[in-house]
């Protein structure tokens, strides 16, 4: 198994960063879109995110990772085993899987186990690809040119939380959770507004200006590549020390206040922003209380309602014949009229 390019390790791309803490302290905000320039390390800090994760508890042999404290173990695994039996648990890594564009249907949501159909005439399942994402994250580079088929699918899963199929004789019905990360160009193509909509938060990754910067970029990625267990074993503490803050964070999240006050703050922002629907609002108050969470508070402000805001927002914007200017700089027009300069 490749090693990844350490979390702690990556140069600059504070933004990116940041939005991948967010949805690993609070996965209901609903994943993270990185668009942007090629080469900005997008992917490598996408795959640095396993690392980055503490592990998580699954059913004993369960294909789908089943949360052995869930009351409702209903996948094909876990509902064959008796009532009131002791569940076997184990220790995994969470789950970061990577959804390759050629990718056909059956390797993604599963289909007939051939081997055994044809060695021993039983129709039996074989798990695709997002029953391997089940209580983790699903990646997909180049999300924008992703097929129209495999979009409707991933919007259906992602709505609902369940991987339904029904072909050659089989019908199954499986747990499919996770936490949907992409990445592009934009110049390549354009995101459908259905698929668009399922990112909890949007990124723009940008080739960094500043002449250190990049020969820092350079240089850890040499040494990386020129021994990357080494290079991984000197970030282990710095490495450490982040996945302990997330996991601080996250124990502290159901503790973190939203008041009143700044939810009617959110609702304004959207409002005078023109969103659609109210996904905008509720991501934007998980968001806000995750980072909030991260940055050790236990009420949400709106100094992190203002940093999360672009994140959160930006992706979610009408286009306006009227107004060329970028979607950033449209939400941060609107933050300046809600909450002052």
């Amino acid at each position: 198994m490749a090693i990844p390019f350490p979390f702690a390790a990556i140069v600059g791309q504070d933004e990116m960063k940041l939005a991948i803490q967010i949805v690993a302290v609070d996965p209901k905000v609903g994943g993270v879109l990185a668009l942007g320039d090629r080469g900005t390390g997008k992917s490598t800090a996408v795959r640095a995110l396993a690392d980055l994760l503490p592990p998580i508890q699954v059913v004993k042999g369960c294909a789908y990772g089943c949360d052995p404290r869930s009351k409702s173990l209903s996948c094909p695994d876990c509902s064959t085993r008796k009532a009131g039996s002791k569940v076997a648990t184990e220790t995994k890594p969470v789950p970061v899987i990577d959804l390759p564009l050629g990718a056909t249907e059956d390797r993604v949501v599963g289909a007939l186990d051939l081997e055994q159909a044809l060695s021993q005439g039983v129709k039996a399942f074989s798990p695709g690809l997002l029953a391997q994402a089940n209580r983790g994250f699903l990646y997909i580079d180049e999300v924008n040119l992703l097929e129209d088929h495999l979009v409707d699918l991933l919007i259906d899963v992602a709505a609902s939380g369940e991987n339904v199929v029904e072909r050659e004789g089989l019908s199954v019905r499986h747990p499919a959770r996770f936490v949907l990360v992409g990445s592009g160009n934009p110049e390549e193509g354009e995101l459908r507004p259905q698929l668009l909509d399922r990112f909890g938060l949007s990124v723009e990754v940008r080739t960094p200006q500043d002449l250190d910067q990049r020969v820092l970029v350079i240089k850890r990625r040499d040494a990386f590549e020129r021994d990357p267990e080494a290079y991984r074993d000197s970030f282990a503490a710095d490495n450490d020390a982040l996945r302990k803050h997330i996991v601080k964070a996250r124990k502290a999240l159901d503790k973190v206040v939203a008041g009143d006050e700044l939810l009617r703050t959110c609702a304004k922002l959207c409002q005078l922003l023109g969103t659609d629907g109210l996904r905008a609002e509720l991501t934007l108050m998980r968001a806000s209380r995750a980072y909030a969470a991260i940055q050790g508070s236990k009420t949400v402000k709106n100094e992190h309602l203002r940093a999360i805001a672009p994140l959160a927002l930006r992706h979610r914007l009408r286009r306006n014949p009227l107004d060329d200017t970028g979607s950033g700089v449209r939400v941060q027009r609107a933050l300046e009229e809600v909450l002052g300069s």
